[in-house]
């Protein structure tokens, strides 16, 4: 379990909206690399970048790399009211997420986990 992952570390992760907004992605859609996240939130690949480094430093998500890209995905260790937490919002706020949601289903040369990013 993430040891250092307390109420206050999670709330203040996701309280800007694009760290909300991804991290919400991520726990939908099971992972997303960083061109994905970059369409679905119309945001530039550094802002995005930005981002996932801080919610990756505060234990709430995980990296991994695939060739040269990276993907990322829920820390496996999360405790059980993280994920609960995260499976209500999602649930009670699919219209909030729905625009963010449609661009990444509308992506053209979506990658699979096995090819890269286009």
């Amino acid at each position: 379990m993430v040891e250092h992952l307390t109420p206050a570390t999670v709330f203040k992760s996701l309280a800007d909206e694009t760290r909300a907004r991804m991290t919400l992605l991520i726990a939908r859609e099971g992972e997303l690399c960083v061109c994905e996240l970059t369409t679905a939130l119309e945001e530039s690949q550094p802002k995005i970048s930005r981002h996932l480094a801080l919610l990756r430093s505060s234990g709430v998500l995980e990296d991994r790399r695939q060739g040269q890209w990276v993907y990322y995905r829920l820390h496996p260790d999360l405790p059980d009211w993280v994920h609960e937490m995260l499976s209500t919002i999602l649930a009670a706020n699919k219209h909030w997420l729905r625009p963010n949601a449609e661009r990444l289903e509308g992506m053209r040369n979506r990658p699979e986990r096995s090819s890269a990013c286009a």
